[in-house]
């Protein structure tokens, strides 16, 4: 509603036809003049602030749909000015002041709770990517398919394959290994000369990152370190 002319300009009318009758009544209640002008301001900013928070705004159009009946009921002689009616007229203002500044409550208490539901959406994201570090496939083997598959491509018999392929990692999220000392670092490394040995032997290739963090049950970062201190050929 803020971009929006025409409903402000609306607005601005209903309240300026709203408020003629508002000061009637209250005149007719036995409010002075410049008392009185005071029931159609508390109604008119009860609307404004109903309308900007999105809250309350049928109670407040129904506020003044009654003031308005009222007013011309009794303007009308059809009604006739009563203490229920004096009491409920007097009791416009404290009401309005009650509605205003809960309403400003309410907004500013939605508007805090909108940074925790965003922290709480950051600390899923990190949690999915620190899982998908786990499982991500290795580039390089993106970039040199299966020697099965490039034999197909160029019309060769299966019977290029090596005689032991690569074999096909499980699903199931790799284990993290951890380091605790100097030995455990020799370890992992040497077991990891093992691993690339064989991939030599197997695929003419490197042991890919996929095949380290299974065989040695490490995560992406520590098996592209490992991968980095391993040859190239056998």
């Amino acid at each position: 509603m803020k971009k929006d002319p025409l409903a402000w300009l609306a607005l601005a009318a209903a309240l300026a036809v709203t408020a003629s009758a508002e000061y009637a009544l209250a005149r007719a209640c036995g409010f002075g003049p410049w008392v009185a002008a005071g029931v159609p301001a508390a109604l008119d900013i009860y609307a404004v602030r109903a309308l900007r928070v999105h809250r309350d705004v049928l109670a407040v159009v129904v506020a003044m749909i009654a003031v308005n009946a009222a007013s011309h009921l009794v303007s009308a002689q059809l009604l006739p000015i009563s203490i229920p009616l004096v009491v409920a007229v007097s009791a416009i203002a404290p009401l309005v002041l009650w509605r205003v500044h809960a309403l400003r409550a309410q907004a500013i208490a939605s508007i805090q709770v909108q940074p925790e539901a965003t922290d709480d959406f950051e600390r899923a994201a990190e949690q999915a990517v620190d899982l998908a570090d786990t499982t991500t496939v290795d580039p390089g083997e993106q970039a040199h398919p299966h020697p099965g598959a490039t034999a197909s491509a160029a019309g060769h018999t299966p019977d290029a394959l090596p005689a032991h392929p690569e074999p096909v990692p499980t699903a199931t999220a790799p284990v993290v290994r951890e380091l605790t000392s100097p030995d455990a670092d020799a370890q992992l490394l040497a077991d990891a000369l093992a691993v690339n040995a064989r991939a030599l032997a197997e695929t003419g290739r490197p042991a890919s990152l996929r095949r380290l963090q299974t065989e040695l049950r490490i995560g992406q970062k520590r098996a592209q370190r490992i991968q980095a201190q391993l040859p190239e050929s056998a």
